[in-house]
């Protein structure tokens, strides 16, 4: 059975993919002859714009220049709400299978290339979208929400210690803060450390959110995430639609102009009000707890991720305000702004064109076709990208020959000619970046400094703070890294 088609538009923010998304459902609706299909939808991937409000500090397309086009799964989820792959999966799915009812192309567009690459390759979710209850998967009934524990769990939670297998049977419903409590966060870790070795390596113990989503999917799966990810790496990945997905790419200097031109133009909005009234949310929903305050922020939550509210909360909630810490702040979002293209542009590269370049249908031809448009200077938009654009949807809706990728354009050639050679076997990748225990930086076996394996380990030995300890011999009978959990102390 043929797959249904989809357009995606990935790419770094800053880049355009919002006008490009309009421009092609515009353009769609004008062509109805040419291929049959009544238009286009948007459906948003982007993970801050589908919360309501605070337009500026998410980045959302003005109203005025969606051109009447319709965008979904923006703007719809309450600012204290914590919105996830597993959920926007479920909910973009049903969305594209509404455009398609109406004879209406769904556009796929937004910055978190993980959330769109989950979409188009299924099967690599620890838990796929409708099958059990949790943070990462839509609801399911209550009977079937928790199964029964495997073998191999069974006989490991038997041989844990009480404290772990009480807290294993009692999880937290919200992960604790690595700041103001990092023995319950560590206690996690160890928790994970235990019944999952392999998985709990990928993860710092201060990420608890992240650990404490990996026991309640162990729980709930009653396997280990580490059972479930070699199990999908015995199938091939079978795209979920016919994908033409367009890279909207920019030469990194010239971003670097707009993603600085942008930041000053949040400023001249209302991006510091957006940053005040986040804080008051976030404060306010501690309930009456009397320990919160501005250091308790969980900025990996939700839309308190925002590039900007991590660097304007702490200006604004400075006793002491002056000018010289406003520009500190307009320069570390200016800096934010570019570290996350970076990342952007890495993820494409090493997660996303592996994937697609890797994937086939049943029948082994290629489903998911990737472009390069050259975004870098806005002058030749017009011609360039959304002509280009316009021209490849067309042709990929009328089920004609496309051209080769690389022949787009002199970027095209050199970007998509260097693809890496990437793993895309979950246990591949999950193994391929494990965080290690310092024992020479671990001065306080509770609060154990953990690195990635690799170039962040030689780049961390290169430290002057490690380098310092080492030549203390603080902890002289350790020698190299560990992958151990270490017990808080008591």
């Amino acid at each position: 059975m043929a797959l249904r088609p989809i357009i995606a538009i990935c790419g770094t923010t800053g880049v355009g993919k919002s006008k490009l998304a309009v421009e092609l459902a515009l353009n769609l609706s004008e062509k109805l002859d040419s291929h049959g299909w009544k238009g286009g939808v948007v459906v948003n991937a982007d993970a801050m714009q589908a919360y309501k409000g605070f337009n500026t500090i998410t980045n959302k397309i003005p109203l005025g220049e969606r051109a009447g086009v319709d965008h979904v799964l923006m703007d719809f989820k309450e600012p204290t709400e914590q919105y996830v792959v597993g959920q926007w999966v479920h909910d973009a799915i049903r969305a594209i299978s509404d455009a398609h009812s109406v004879r209406k192309i769904p556009i796929v567009v937004g910055g978190t290339a993980y959330w769109m690459q989950h979409l188009i390759f299924p099967g690599r979710l620890a838990v796929e979208p409708g099958q059990l209850s949790g943070s990462d998967a839509s609801p399911a009934p209550p009977d079937s929400s928790v199964l029964p524990l495997s073998n191999e769990l069974s006989s490991t939670l038997s041989q844990i210690t009480t404290d772990l297998r009480e807290l294993f049977d009692a999880l937290p419903e919200v992960p604790p803060s690595a700041v103001d409590d990092p023995g319950a966060a560590l206690a996690l870790y160890n928790l994970l450390h235990a019944l999952d070795p392999t998985v709990a390596a990928r993860w710092h113990w201060r990420d608890t959110r992240k650990v404490l989503r990996n026991l309640e999917i162990i729980r709930e799966t009653g396997r280990t995430v580490s059972d479930i990810h070699r199990e999908q790496s015995t199938a091939t990945p079978t795209p979920r639609y016919d994908t033409l997905c367009l890279w909207l790419y920019a030469d990194p200097t010239e971003l670097k102009h707009r993603l600085d031109i942008r930041a000053e133009e949040m400023l001249q909005n209302n991006l510091l009000d957006e940053v005040r009234e986040l804080s008051r949310l976030v404060l306010s929903s501690e309930e009456g707890d009397s320990s919160a305050s501005a250091s308790s922020i969980d900025f990996t939550f939700g839309i308190f991720q925002s590039i900007g509210f991590r660097e304007f909360h702490q200006y604004l909630a400075d006793p002491s305000p002056s000018e010289k810490k406003y520009l500190v702040a307009v320069e570390n979002l200016k800096i934010a702004n570019r570290q996350y293209a970076k990342r952007q542009v890495s993820w494409i590269r090493n997660k996303f064109l592996p994937a697609a370049h890797a994937a086939k249908t049943t029948e082994g031809t290629k489903c998911v076709k990737l472009y390069l448009l050259d975004a870098t200077e806005l002058p030749k938009w017009t011609s360039e990208v959304r002509d280009v654009a316009n021209g490849l949807a067309e042709a990929f809706l009328r089920c004609d020959p496309l051209p080769d990728p690389p022949t787009l354009s002199s970027t095209a050639k050199t970007i998509l000619s260097a693809v890496p050679v990437k793993a895309t076997n979950p246990t591949e990748v999950l193994v391929a970046r494990r965080k290690v225990i310092c024992p020479v930086c671990t001065v306080d076996d509770a609060l154990p400094v953990m690195i990635e394996e690799g170039s962040e380990w030689v780049a961390h030995t290169r430290t002057k703070v490690h380098k310092r300890l080492a030549a203390k011999d603080i902890r002289a009978t350790r020698t190299g890294p560990s992958r151990l959990s270490v017990e808080p102390c008591t």
